[in-house]
């Protein structure tokens, strides 16, 4: 197949293009090398990939639908749609940019998909969508009209956008909502990494909240398995619009996230103690029983397990001795 990944340079774009490429495909990248964390561990997620002829990055602002032109209007088999301009608290910021980004970036994906014919889509949506919605666990049927920052506003935004292309130009589209993805290649601004790093730097680490704030972790094994389990579900089906959780349905409180990191870097947390913060919710769980009957999915990462696996990659990518 012939496949195009937006956001390759990204945590889950890298790796999924790698289960692509293994698979014996034809993987094409987009990233533009947002400056949200550094250049240099972007360049790094791609270096195994331009190693495999199957692999073609092109580094392109998905807001400038003009640069599209360098893609050459190749008819795609699937698109999957991950570049985002991510993270809740800095979209209180400069939210702007987040609609810019994430909204613009997404209707130019499906001006492209019209332009070109291909007409298979799998998006990545987030848990964020569901703002402090007090029924647990976070069904998909669940009203989600309460965002509480841009970085949500904006991923709903494009659920919708994406049911607008399906009604009107017969698209077929899987949003999917990922519930905290962590592993190998985290971003380096999320808690499990941040929270890492200072532990095995011995440097303080900030809980905001009383520590009982929750959130479903969901190992990138996993979240990779749903992506493509997603892709497969779109490409064998017509007429399809749907809306599914990847999360682990397993949530995990603030204070049990520490002690775990504690243990697997058998180091003693140094905790200074914040209020919470502004578009920050209460948990995340996700009710992934759709996810299992429409598209098979079934994670199997606990998260010591997974943990571990992340400071393993931590230790050897770092000059990190234990």
């Amino acid at each position: 197949m012939k496949i195009l990944i937006t956001g390759v340079a990204g945590f889950i774009g890298s790796h999924l293009a790698e289960y692509y490429l293994r698979a014996g495909n034809e993987v094409y990248g987009v990233d533009n090398f947002d400056d949200f964390y550094p250049l240099a561990v972007k360049l790094k997620n791609i270096e195994p990939l331009k190693a495999n002829s199957n692999f073609h990055f092109f580094e392109i602002d998905i807001t400038e639908y003009s640069q599209f032109s360098k893609l050459e209007d190749r008819s795609f088999d699937l698109i999957v749609h991950l570049a985002a301009k991510a993270g809740v608290r800095p979209s209180i910021e400069a939210p702007q940019k987040y609609l810019r980004t994430n909204v613009t970036g997404t209707l130019n994906i499906l001006e492209y998909m019209r332009a070109t014919k291909c007409n298979k889509l799998v998006f990545a949506s987030s848990s964020s969508v569901y703002g402090n919605c007090k029924t647990i666990p976070f069904a998909e049927s669940t009203l989600t009209d309460e965002p509480i920052s841009p970085y949500a506003f904006s991923k709903k935004s494009c659920e919708l956008l994406n049911y607008n292309y399906h009604h009107l130009y017969n698209l077929d589209i899987l949003n999917l909502r990922f519930f905290t993805v962590y592993g190998p290649r985290q971003r380096p601004d999320l808690a499990i990494h941040k929270f890492m790093k200072k532990i095995m730097n011995g440097e303080p680490i900030e809980m905001y909240g009383d520590g009982l704030s929750a959130r479903d972790y969901t190992f990138i094994d996993d979240t990779i398995n749903g992506i493509v389990k997603a892709g497969t579900y779109v490409l064998n089906n017509n007429g399809v619009y749907d809306t599914i959780n990847l999360g682990n349905s397993s949530p995990v409180q603030l204070s049990n996230l520490i002690s775990a990191i504690e243990k697997v870097t058998n180091k003693k947390a140094e905790v200074v103690v914040k209020g919470m913060q502004e578009g920050d919710v209460d948990i995340t769980y996700a009710d992934i029983s759709k996810a299992k009957e429409v598209i098979g999915y079934d994670p199997q990462t606990k998260l010591e397990a997974g943990l571990k696996k992340f400071y393993d990659w931590y230790v050897m990518n770092n000059a990190v001795t234990a």
